[in-house]
């Protein structure tokens, strides 16, 4: 219980209610990919940003990817799921790594060499696996070890999150959406996977902004008009980067493991570049 006060402090918790708060200032936090220490820092980050502004209805949102190639799955899953039962201002969104590893685990066996080459490997490896219990050439006995060991009930609760969630003018989602297509008929796979028909569209997305993961922009966010990437490549940059969102305002702001950390460029101010995308 420690440690969860120390991931989300009181000044940022709620109760749960059977409907989603409307959220005034929401911070999106970009892919975590197992960097447990990452999140520790940003999330502590938050918390005495959220404290020094007007008191609003706040959230925090997770654009999904908070597992694999870093080393510390396991302790993020567990943590997050706790944060989510607690609180309606904390979600957490599915990433298309959290898609990979039930399907993988549960639906089709054929996904389990493409995931564990994707960073799965070491999110066995956080849930206790070894290497020589992780290749072990039967594709339905391996996928049946990992289940015990990640817990069908942890498996239950991936499978359920969330694929997006819109607060005030905002889409936040991991991946993406799929230009030309009302936001009510968007596909699942694109929200999860789209890439380059995404960043390269250069319309608008029916007046909404949206929030995304999935690509990696080093150093810097990548913002344009009708979209802000915040996914820095945590797990091999040390960078994980955050925005903070509310009405006519946007802020960035990151953590870094110095002994990682590639740097932003001197002239960079991302406030200048994100103010842009206010109402």
């Amino acid at each position: 219980m420690v440690l969860m006060k120390n991931l989300f402090p009181a000044s940022l918790t709620g109760s749960r209610s059977s409907q989603q708060p409307k959220f005034e200032r929401v911070y999106a936090i970009g892919d975590i990919h197992g960097r447990l220490d990452l999140f520790r820092k940003l999330i502590a980050d938050v918390a005495i940003d959220n404290r020094l502004r007007d008191p609003k209805v706040t959230g925090i949102v997770l654009l999904g990817d908070v597992i694999d190639r870093g080393p510390q799955s396991a302790e993020l899953l567990r943590a997050c799921r706790e944060l989510a039962r607690s609180t309606d201002r904390f979600v957490m969104l599915k990433g298309n790594h959290e898609a990979m590893m039930v399907t993988a685990l549960r639906r089709d066996f054929s996904f389990l060499k493409p995931w564990l080459r994707y960073g799965g490997r070491e999110t066995l490896h956080s849930f206790g696996m070894t290497d020589a219990e992780i290749d072990e050439p039967e594709p339905f006995d391996m996928a049946a070890d990992a289940r015990r060991r990640i817990g069908e009930d942890m498996l239950d609760w991936v499978d359920s999150l969330p694929i997006s969630l819109r607060a005030m003018n905002y889409l936040f989602v991991h991946a993406g959406i799929r230009p030309g297509i009302p936001l009510k008929e968007q596909e699942e796979d694109d929200m999860l996977w789209i890439r380059d028909e995404f960043l390269n569209s250069t319309g608008d997305f029916g007046g909404i902004i949206v929030v995304h993961g999935h690509t990696v922009f080093e150093g810097r966010p990548g913002i344009t008009d009708h979209r802000i990437g915040i996914d820095t490549g945590a797990y091999y940059t040390g960078q994980l980067t955050a925005v903070g969102l509310e009405a006519g305002e946007g802020w960035i702001f990151s953590t870094t493991d110095p002994s990682r950390s590639r740097g932003q460029a001197d002239d960079y101010d991302p406030v200048r570049e994100l103010a842009k995308t206010g109402d």
